[in-house]
């Protein structure tokens, strides 16, 4: 079956931005535990630039990768940005220099991740923004998200998304503003909320119907991470089909699974990035997406 080829971020809104339906996610390209400079600094700059060679509009960073690694490769790498590029970044979370995750979505901290995002990223106007929800933070949820929503009228956020929100704080969103995208967890094998490390990851699957019925645009995370561990799983009997990789079959299955899913796999590898590319253009017919289920 053939796959929608673009999508449109922020469709009911002024200023639409039309990209390919697959980009990059550059939270891998710091070095170990997300933190620090990459360990071949080289191939994650080769990476970034392999991305419009393949026709990838879409990248996903974060302030918090490294801390501020992933944004000031992107823009040593694609500086000047060509105009199709759409960069993503998230606020709402700091990094300790115990290298521990920590909330930062306060009024103040936000605006100040953003301030530092545009420095980082070399840009007077982010086209993407996504507030990553802490769940038991101290601040009210409807408190950070104004705070957004005055940065955008403020013209440095085109257009705001939510990360790691529950079907709840993704209702209270709409009520309050327009909301263009949503980044949770989401793959073959790993569709609904699990905790990790102490952080509660929210699942994809709790908000998708929301999502569809407004056509909020889904971005998954760990798409490939949670969908990976078990070898002997039907993801490996299609991949021996096609004579493809299991990463392969994953991502095509989520580029199947919904027109609205666009997909940002990670990774530091320059092969592993050209081999997530073609996932792109692997049909998985009815039967197949029948049998995967």
């Amino acid at each position: 079956m053939s796959i929608k080829k673009t999508i449109t971020i922020g469709a009911n809104t002024t200023y639409p931005l039309t990209v390919k339906r697959f980009g990059y996610g550059t939270m891998r390209l710091t070095g170990e535990q997300v933190w620090g400079e990459p360990e071949n600094r080289d191939e994650a700059l080769a990476i970034l630039k392999a991305t419009s060679d393949n026709g990838i509009q879409f990248i996903d960073t974060a302030d918090f990768y490294g801390a501020d690694v992933t944004n000031r490769l992107i823009a040593e790498a694609l500086y000047p940005y060509n105009k199709d590029v759409l960069i993503c970044t998230k606020v709402g979370v700091a990094r300790g220099a115990d290298k521990s995750w920590q909330v930062y979505d306060k009024p103040d901290n936000l605006r100040a991740s953003i301030e530092k995002n545009l420095q980082t990223l070399k840009t007077e106007q982010i086209q993407l923004v996504h507030f990553r929800v802490m769940p038991g933070s101290a601040t009210p949820f409807e408190t950070s998200l104004q705070t957004m929503f005055e940065m955008q009228r403020e013209g440095k956020i085109l257009h705001i998304g939510l990360s790691n929100v529950s079907k709840e704080e993704l209702e209270i969103a709409l009520q309050m503003g327009n909301i263009a995208t949503v980044e949770n967890v989401f793959g073959y094998e790993q569709r609904n909320s699990f905790t990790t490390g102490g952080m509660e990851l929210r699942g994809m699957h709790e908000v998708l119907d929301t999502c569809v019925k407004e056509h909020i645009v889904m971005i998954p995370f760990f798409s490939l991470q949670t969908s990976l561990h078990n070898k002997e799983n039907k993801i490996t009997v299609i991949a021996q089909k096609y004579g493809v990789t299991n990463a392969q079959v994953n991502l095509a299955w989520a580029l199947h699974f919904n027109d609205l899913i666009l997909p940002i796999p990670g990774t530091s590898k320059l092969t592993h990035f050209h081999e997530n590319c073609k996932a792109f253009d692997l049909e998985l017919s009815k039967e197949d997406l029948q049998f995967l289920g």
